[in-house]
């Protein structure tokens, strides 16, 4: 990328350093932390949509690598945080390879700085519209067997790709390559109709102007052909959670706008 469009894309807020930023990181640009302190200050308790995502994103790889799974690729890793995929998975399996990928040169350039301890763990820079582009790309050809079992991480990422798009095409791609056994995590803005929910939604689309809120048939239609585990699509606070379906506390207006789901490739 050329000094120009380097420039270009750090004088708008990116969706990965935004995040980063309202879980506490501090490798964000002041276009990032503006937007982040919009949501931190002027709608407080919004940041929890991060948070509740991240840790339900982190239980999902750890049920991939509980299931047997030893090779993960994050579709959308986001800036390194305290405890990342390849932390949770190899406290189960201590082989398993991890394959993080971003669109944003930023992110790629911290995560290969600090993700990519040995040679087990790769970063690349790919769009995630562009599967057969990834699965092409010579570092997932090395670390990836899709004659074995694969975890497929889409941490909010398919929030921001259009209707036209296709985001069911994009999961879809996966689900025919992937091996028996393989499971595909997504977490999602939901649509709401509260206040909070209308301008959250607002705010976010208008800043990163691209995707949209899908509502719970819309998500469920992203997995296309592999049937949802038990848990379905619900919210990223109570989805596989210690709990279980015993009683848990009453969500916030926030809590409710992100939802997660996994599939199984049977």
């Amino acid at each position: 990328m050329n000094i120009n469009a380097m420039r270009a894309r750090q004088s708008r807020p990116s969706v990965a350093r935004v995040y980063s930023y309202v879980l506490g990181g501090r490798d964000s640009y002041g276009v990032d932390k503006d937007l982040g302190d919009y949501f931190i200050e002027d709608l407080p308790g919004s940041e929890r949509l991060a948070f509740t995502n991240r840790d339900a994103v982190l239980r999902a790889a750890k049920a991939m690598a509980e299931a047997g799974i030893r090779q993960i690729i994050d579709m959308g890793c986001g800036l390194p945080t305290d405890e990342n995929v390849h932390d949770v998975v190899r406290r189960v399996h201590p082989d398993t390879r991890v394959v993080y990928v971003d669109d944003d040169p930023f992110v790629v350039a911290h995560g290969r700085a600090l993700l990519a301890v040995d040679d087990g763990i790769a970063v690349l820079e790919a769009d995630i519209r562009d599967p057969a582009g990834i699965e092409a790309n010579a570092e997932v050809q090395r670390l990836i067997d899709f004659d074995e079992p694969v975890g497929l991480l889409f941490a909010m990422t398919l929030s921001f790709v259009n209707d036209e798009e296709n985001p069911t095409s994009v999961v879809q791609h996966w689900a025919d390559r992937i091996a028996s056994g393989s499971r595909i995590y997504l977490s999602h803005f939901r649509t709401g109709t509260s206040r909070e929910a209308v301008t959250t939604a607002s705010k976010i689309l208008e800043a990163f102007g691209r995707g949209r809120f899908r509502t719970d048939d819309e998500i469920r239609a992203c997995f296309g052909t592999l049937p949802l585990d038990e848990d379905g699509v619900r919210p990223c606070a109570q989805w596989h959670t210690a709990d279980g379906d015993g009683d848990q506390p009453e969500l916030t207006v926030w809590e409710q706008l992100v939802v997660g789901g996994m599939a199984h490739k049977p």
